[in-house]
């Protein structure tokens, strides 16, 4: 199993400007591709391949005067780049004929150097390694300072260089993870029902609050905001307004991702089957509830309950979206039909048990993940099927 293992590193004034250089060729290359395929469609001709857009783009480029300058970035940073480009048409064309499942991917667009996210994808063939001294050796980079907090599980088969909206930067490894990680078997199986009041409600009566992370800055980022938006454009002092906002969302992302991997992590050691809703959550955040709904982060968290459960040999089922969770009674199975939000205890009319309406939930999603990882639901949803 492949995964991503993020660290910030630390580079010099030096090293900021020569990743500045390399984060701009790739950038350059980038859309001088882009440029050509577009070209290439408008005049009914086949696009071009990779191998040739390399060695007009780059190989020949750089002997000309005005590209001579690619010879900052290493070679290997620009042909991923033409790789990406080859990754976004693939994407953008499987999506139009239904063989890309999801949401409509839109076409590749061009890159620029105001972009809020600068990225360099570093392969082997650029010699990149990590130094007994624990810096990261980057061609025509030096050796960065990189601050580790665990260690790689195997030798990375790429380096990603990131610098953020807020000035940070940060590589990212892809590692194969070792089998040997899998955790002893747990006795525990939990279902779990996803809230805003509270974060998650577990099938065995626990209730994790929201933490609202958004909500509680609210009030700083408005400010922060505020003071952006009375800088005049292009001047030096909106760009430093411009990194103070970047910041303050970075702080409250940054606490959202670390609550979510918390939360997670724990919910996989302690329960050996994990089971939760398939919400959809970019429905909801089509409603008056959206702000609260964004704040929460319900895919991303399901997102790393879903690879967490891989990674450690865990059993992981989403529970269909129109599945009735709040209308059965989790004793008897009886269906009471739909309640409004304002409802939080109910009585089954059936049997007389008197039940929480987020316990009884997430109990009736533990009962129905059964079924799905056993492949075999069959419990008739909200809407009759």
């Amino acid at each position: 199993m492949q995964l991503r293992y993020n660290f910030r590193v630390y580079p010099t004034s030096g090293q900021r400007a020569a990743l500045a250089r390399t984060f701009g060729c790739a950038r350059v290359v980038y859309n001088d591709a882009l440029r050509i395929r577009k070209d290439a469609h408008a005049a009914k001709m086949p696009f071009p391949r990779s191998g040739e857009l390399s060695k007009t783009l780059i190989t020949q480029a750089k002997r000309t005067p005005e590209r001579a300058w690619l010879v900052n970035a290493p070679v290997g940073v620009m042909q991923q780049a033409l790789r990406d480009l080859d990754a976004a048409y693939r994407n953008f064309f499987d999506s139009m004929s239904g063989k890309r499942k999801g949401p409509k991917v839109g076409e590749p667009r061009f890159r620029s150097k105001r972009d809020n996210r600068q990225v360099a994808r570093y392969t082997k063939s650029d010699c990149f390694r990590v130094l007994p001294n624990g810096k990261l050796r980057l061609p025509k980079v030096g050796d960065v300072s990189v601050r580790w907090s665990r260690q790689l599980p195997s030798t990375p088969s790429s380096v990603t260089v990131i610098k953020d909206a807020a000035g940070r930067y940060f590589v990212s490894f892809v590692v194969q993870t070792n089998p040997s990680e899998v955790l002893s078997e747990a006795g525990g199986e939990v279902g779990i029902d996803l809230g805003l009041t509270h974060f998650a409600v577990l099938s065995d009566g626990r209730k994790v609050a929201a933490p609202k992370l958004f909500r509680r800055a609210e009030k700083r980022l408005r400010k922060a905001q505020q003071n952006l938006s009375r800088k005049a454009k292009g001047s030096s002092n909106r760009k430093k307004a411009v990194v103070k906002v970047a910041r303050a969302h970075a702080r409250t992302t940054d606490a959202r991702r670390d609550f979510h991997h918390k939360l997670s992590t724990a919910i996989i050691r302690e329960n050996q089957a994990v089971h939760v809703e398939n919400l959809a959550v970019s429905g909801l955040g089509r409603t008056r509830l959206a702000k609260s709904v964004h704040d929460a982060g319900w895919s991303t968290f399901v997102g790393m309950l879903e690879y967490k459960a891989t990674r450690y040999g865990r059993t992981f089922a989403r529970v269909d979206r129109f599945f009735p969770s709040s209308q059965l009674c989790s004793a008897c199975g009886f269906k009471d039909g739909p309640k409004p939000l304002k409802v939080r205890t109910w009585t089954c009319l059936n049997c007389g048990a008197v039940h929480d309406r987020d316990v009884n939930a997430a109990r009736n999603i533990k009962t129905e993940g059964r079924k799905v990882a056993a492949g075999r639901a069959e419990t008739v949803n909200a809407c009759g099927g």
